[in-house]
């Protein structure tokens, strides 16, 4: 397919992005072409357009950035079998070479040679994509397109929360962003006893009580690690996700965590964070996790289950949607906190 589209581009090493007008791409035979009937902005999005110390040593513009959709399959190359024209997609936006050593044992999410759509690749703020055939997710014909977008950040929550035992326990979730949030509707799903939800933004803490949270803590005008030591008797949180990137959260994560809990860190802190080993990790004899996207495709399968099933609703988090042509609208809002998930319509 020739032609034009509109897209997002990173236009330059600096703050900001501009809609323009580039070339719809050409697919490989083991591709397809996608029109895209709906985006939505994420955080490392955000890290792309305010150009933090992250994304100046990370990505090189000019591109289209943005990583998750639904969309639907308009061509296919040569040797695609798996989908077909018409078909309605999500993404896997890692695409991993399948010849590394963590490729070869099944632990594709953790990829060598990883490349990542919107990041290291051309992405989805556009009216159409190309991506390899293997990376997607054939969504259910009556699922809506705004549920259907969200998929891929959803994998991010459901992966930082199960990647240990929940049923019982108690979980704090630091960052009420949108992974955050459905971070904790998982976390209820799944049979938590408590879920915490931290934040420094009443807006986002008030869609964390929305979204399932039992006790809501603002963490400038409370103390974090002594209000959780009272919601637990003293004794601490069994698990930390940690999703705000914070260096003074992530500190307080780790003096919250009660002996022999879990962290699961998924934030992207801009900067190096100091952490005292000794006394929060060793003498605790905490298990840390580094969280990267989702474990290829049974996460996505969690992720298909948990949203049929209706044990996860994830509306109450979508709260703008925006024509892609008025995405500064959207960054804006991501940027002040003052939303849940962004929805840009191409």
């Amino acid at each position: 397919m020739r032609g034009k589209m509109k897209a997002i581009v990173k236009h330059h090493r600096g703050y900001g992005a501009q809609l323009q007008v580039v070339d719809i791409p050409d697919i490989r035979d083991d591709e397809v072409l996608i029109r895209v009937k709906m985006t939505s902005i994420c955080g490392t999005d955000i890290h792309i357009f305010t150009w933090d110390e992250w994304s100046q040593g990370r990505v090189s513009p000019p591109y289209v950035f943005g990583h998750e959709f639904a969309g639907e399959v308009i061509e296919i190359g040569a040797s695609v079998s798996n989908v077909s024209v018409g078909d309605c997609v999500s993404a896997e936006t890692h695409i991993v070479c399948g010849t590394c050593r963590q490729c070869l044992t099944g632990q594709f999410h953790i990829c060598k040679k990883t490349n990542i759509i919107g990041v290291d690749k051309q992405g989805c703020f556009a009216e159409y994509i190309a991506l390899p055939a293997k990376n997607l997710w054939k969504n259910p014909s009556d699922m809506p397109l705004d549920i259907a977008t969200i998929q891929e950040p959803m994998g991010n929550a459901v992966h930082s929360v199960l990647a240990g035992e929940v049923l019982g326990k108690t979980v704090a979730i630091i960052g009420c962003g949108p992974i955050g949030l459905m971070a904790i509707a998982v976390a209820k799903a799944a049979g938590a006893d408590k879920v915490i939800a931290l934040d420094i933004n009443d807006y986002r803490l008030q869609l964390a009580k929305k979204m399932g949270a039992t006790h809501l803590i603002h963490s400038i005008n409370q103390d974090p690690v002594e209000i959780t030591k009272s919601i637990t008797s003293g004794d601490g949180v069994d698990v930390v996700c940690e999703m705000s990137g914070n260096p003074t959260a992530i500190q307080q994560g780790f003096k919250m965590a009660t002996n022999g809990g879990r962290i699961s860190i998924l934030s992207l802190p801009s900067k190096p964070v100091t952490i005292n080993i000794t006394e929060d990790i060793v003498f605790k004899g905490l298990t840390v996790q580094g969280i990267t996207g989702r474990k290829m495709f049974s996460t996505w399968q969690q992720v298909s289950s948990l949203l049929e099933s209706g044990k996860v609703d994830v509306k109450p988090m979508i709260t703008h949607r925006f024509l892609l042509s008025d995405f500064e609208k959207g960054f804006e809002l991501m940027i002040k906190g003052q939303c849940g998930k962004v929805l840009l319509i191409p």
